[in-house]
């Protein structure tokens, strides 16, 4: 078989959906997520119920090695076409030498699903490497970058029929930040509270179903700082400050930075005075996002921008304890917002 390239989750789901299994999968990562949905995929599709009891085997790698896992793996299927097995917390597996010589000659009739989580493999072994692309599927489940947040909210949405306004989809990826498996779990109980002919999240709805506050949160915060509306952006800090539970300045400071950077870049745009020039410079995706960079640049001069970025790397690394003995988080966000507004 010719080697492969590492593969992506979905168009490793598309071959398992079109029935297409590959004799081997070696899932790793640090998203939990992608691995665990391939993995429970294949063992609720591969098999037929009934051909299950004795064809489909789940392991863990605390408890065997790799011998045992290979010798299982070459195990041919009874009254089933294949058998399936998969190893659990594959990482805990120290000699990969009997898995490597299975790779490279796997049996046709076996899925091997090995689940890495939490890492991946060990850049010196490149020949362990090179014999699951000669056999399969090699598949690294990456975490999701903070930016990703809401494409990946509106998409899952939209797969499920379900529409979501800007700020509904900023605040839960606010308030629940790139832990896809809660993420998803919080999206599911969401779709499940819409009522019937009315397929659309609000704000309302995510403060009833998940809790956060529709005029306390992260993006209200940055509303508030992109307008310069100083009483709005004092109530927020107030609140969040005798409800820390609801939102701390470790949320918040990337989200400010994030739009401080982007500010600076609008401003070299070729045509900054053109909203579709500015959101195709920043590289948005939709005109109407760059509408809150052009209120930025009415409302901050180039200059505060640069001067602003630098107060949030300074309020960072005090909030890491550099340079600061005893000031709280609360404090360094008041320090943040009022060097900001003024």
């Amino acid at each position: 078989m010719a080697e492969a390239k590492n593969a992506s989750f979905e168009s490793i789901m598309r071959d398992l959906e079109a029935g297409k299994y590959a004799p081997v999968y070696y899932l790793m990562g640090d998203e939990p997520y992608y691995i665990d949905k391939i993995a429970d995929y294949i063992a609720e599709h591969a098999l037929q119920p009934e051909e299950r009891d004795f064809n489909q085997t789940i392991l863990f790698g605390s408890d065997v090695n790799a011998s045992q896992i290979a010798d299982l793996a070459r195990r041919y299927p009874m009254m089933a076409e294949k058998q399936v097995v998969i190893v659990k917390e594959a990482q805990n597996i120290k000699n990969t030498e009997a898995l490597e010589r299975y790779f490279s000659q796997p049996m046709a009739s076996t899925i091997l699903v090995m689940c890495h989580k939490n890492g991946k493999i060990d850049g010196r072994k490149s020949g362990y490497v090179k014999a699951i692309k000669s056999s399969g599927i090699l598949f690294e489940s990456a975490k999701l970058k903070d930016r990703d947040l809401p494409a990946f909210i509106e998409n899952y949405l939209k797969s499920r029929q379900v529409k979501i306004d800007v700020k509904s989809v900023q605040m839960i990826a606010e308030n629940i930040g790139a832990d896809l498996s809660r993420l998803v779990g919080e999206l599911d109980k969401v779709i499940l509270s819409l009522p019937e002919g009315n397929r659309v999240v609000t704000p309302q709805i995510v403060e009833d179903q998940i809790g956060v506050s529709k005029e306390f949160n992260g993006f209200e915060l940055r509303d508030a700082i992109v307008s310069r509306n100083v009483y709005k952006a004092n109530q927020i800090i107030k609140y969040f400050d005798e409800n820390p539970k609801a939102g701390s300045i470790y949320s918040f400071l990337p989200l400010l930075f994030g739009y401080f950077q982007n500010l600076m870049i609008a401003f070299y745009a070729p045509n900054n005075k053109s909203q579709e020039a500015v959101a195709e410079w920043l590289e948005l995706r939709n005109p109407w996002a760059a509408k809150d960079y052009m209120t930025g640049m009415r409302n901050y001069s180039g200059m505060k921008v640069m001067q602003i970025i630098s107060k949030i790397r300074e309020i960072d690394a005090k909030s890491k304890g550099l340079d600061n003995p005893n000031t709280s988080a609360g404090e360094l966000m008041k320090e943040l917002i009022f060097y900001i507004l003024h």
